[in-house]
């Protein structure tokens, strides 16, 4: 643990003209006294570091010294390309090694890019969960993170929708982080399936490795499973008249491609101008809820027991307002 502090100290002090103790002491999560007895171990193992004294003194490396300890280990080099997404990082327990490897790669750089990481870093930040969603990392997902980027497999437990728990033996390809809820796309047999992290509720990684199938796109994988999730669950149709304000704002309301479905298959506006679509929807309940929003812009024709309830909310906002 502290050879691994002192290299980083000296990546550190490699990438910055000077540091002060109190500077070092946060990027090495110890000290200030700490941080004094490395600069000291770090001397006495012969690295030239000096302090300078005084208000504006500091820690800093003299002589051109250069350390050759800045080539990346392989987790470090595979967590460097996540760099962008810090959160992710975090909750995969992978933050320390794209720390160590952003370091060596500033270490390596010439002095006048040294800065190239906190410019960009202070230009582009993503935030992937939803808003109104506060993130929570699941519990399993370092065990998951770690099967994943091995290639190992694992036996897990799982809850499904019903409550009801299942075992299976899991070969993990890849993990996905949509709108701040964490999926594994897995192996299970001969098929390929996508779970929800947050439904693990225990995870056992097996020390073997298994062969992966070189054909597996995760990107193109995910983006059909998506879809076919999408459409799977679109299991009711619904008849609306929309205005043209109503159409222009329909994707926003329900699934965008259902709506643009629904849209594009519409025979063209009646003598009212109001355009009669037939749209897929998950419920009549969630369309209820969707499509209420719509306001007088659209009008539910089909089915009855749906625009009973619309009539019905007519009738007492227009009490609520009289």
């Amino acid at each position: 643990m502290r050879a691994a502090r002192l290299i980083k100290m000296v990546l550190l002090l490699q990438s910055r003209p000077v540091m002060t103790a109190a500077e070092l002491a946060t990027e090495l999560e110890v000290s200030e006294r700490t941080v004094t007895r490395d600069a000291q171990a770090l001397s006495e193992a012969g690295v030239p570091v000096y302090a300078d004294r005084g208000r504006a003194g500091g820690y800093r490396l003299v002589g051109g010294y250069r350390t050759r300890l800045t080539g990346l280990a392989r987790h470090e080099a595979e967590a460097l390309f996540l760099s962008g997404l810090p959160s992710a990082l975090r909750e995969m327990g992978l933050d320390e090694a794209a720390s160590a490897a952003r370091l060596k790669v500033s270490a390596a750089l010439l002095p006048s890019l040294r800065d190239a990481s906190r410019s960009a870093a202070g230009r582009f930040h993503l935030d992937a969960p939803g808003w109104f969603h506060e993130p929570t990392a699941p519990d399993m997902l370092p065990a998951v993170a770690e099967a994943v980027w091995d290639d190992r497999p694992a036996r897990v437990r799982y809850r499904r929708g019903t409550g009801h728990e299942v075992e299976r033996e899991l070969f993990p390809y890849g993990l996905v982080l949509k709108a701040g809820v964490w999926y594994l796309c897995a192996r299970a047999g001969e098929d390929f399936r996508v779970y929800r992290v947050d439904r693990f509720t225990a995870v056992a990684v097996s020390k073997t490795r298994f062969v992966r199938d070189e054909d597996f796109d995760l990107p193109r994988f995910w983006e059909e499973r998506a879809a076919q999730f999408a459409r799977s669950i679109l299991r009711t149709e619904v008849t609306v008249r929309l205005s043209e304000t109503g159409a222009r704002r329909l994707p926003y309301a329900v699934d965008r491609a259902a709506a643009e479905e629904a849209l594009a298959a519409a025979a063209g506006p009646d003598g009212d101008g109001r355009l009669t679509v037939t749209l897929a929807v998950e419920s009549e309940d969630v369309a209820y809820g969707q499509l209420l929003g719509l306001g007088p812009e659209l009008e539910v024709l089909a089915p009855a027991p749906l625009r009973e309830r619309f009539a019905d909310a007519a009738e007492r906002l227009r009490d609520l307002y009289r």
